[in-house]
């Protein structure tokens, strides 16, 4: 555990030293300070033992990945895209708004992670995300100076759900966009084409059916 937090200690004085894109020289810095006050969770945790958890207190990186069988979900599970005409709309305080299909994310440099979502009282899975930065795509927005948060909606219509997060988390790349869950193709019921993979947040802030993106200054 000692030679953890002296690592991590080293990364936080070099991201100080190289400092950030978008305006938030100390994101990086902060998270990687954060990890070292997390309450690591041994390999054989019971993922039951953890749905009252906070998942920003817990360090799951010992945990088993859940076989994708075995994920619960919540919230919308069948909404259906038509990927023909499906896009990703990327606003908001930006030089160049752009709208992207799928094929062009997919073809993007990819993120991969091994993310913990907890729906408080319901159920944990420890899945591996993989999908595409926001920062990266905001980068190729053209942000510009004085965003603080990002939102992201998904899907249109009755069901719509709207969470805005902090700049400093997208910049550290603990929010980013998923597209597959443990190497497979994201199911309809959790979110395809696109949902929101959210390190530290409660599942109900991973937004499914991603569709649209804005960069915000509050």
């Amino acid at each position: 555990m000692e030679t953890r937090r002296q690592f991590a200690k080293w990364a936080m004085r070099g991201l100080v030293g190289l400092g950030l894109l978008l305006g938030s020289p100390l994101s990086g810095a902060q998270w990687a300070w954060a990890k070292t006050k997390r309450v690591i969770l041994p390999r054989g945790t019971k993922r039951e033992s953890l749905v009252n958890r906070n998942p920003a207190d817990l360090d799951a990186s010992n945990l088993e990945v859940t076989p994708l069988k075995d994920f619960g979900t919540m919230g919308l599970t069948d909404q259906e895209v038509n990927l023909d005409t499906w896009r990703l709309e990327i606003g908001g305080h930006v030089g160049k708004p752009l709208s992207l299909g799928y094929s062009q994310l997919t073809d993007l440099p990819s993120i991969e992670r091994n993310v913990l979502l907890i729906c408080p009282g319901f159920f944990a899975n420890h899945g591996t995300w993989k999908g595409i930065s926001i920062k990266e795509l905001l980068q190729r927005a053209e942000i510009k100076d004085g965003v603080t948060h990002v939102t992201v909606r998904g899907p249109k219509g009755p069901y719509e759900k709207v969470v805005r997060y902090p700049i400093k988390d997208v910049v550290a790349n603990k929010v980013f966009l998923a597209y597959k869950i443990n190497e497979k193709d994201l199911p309809q019921k959790h979110g395809f084409p696109l949902r929101v993979a959210a390190e530290d947040y409660y599942g109900y802030d991973w937004v499914k059916y991603v569709d649209r993106i804005t960069a915000d200054k509050i």
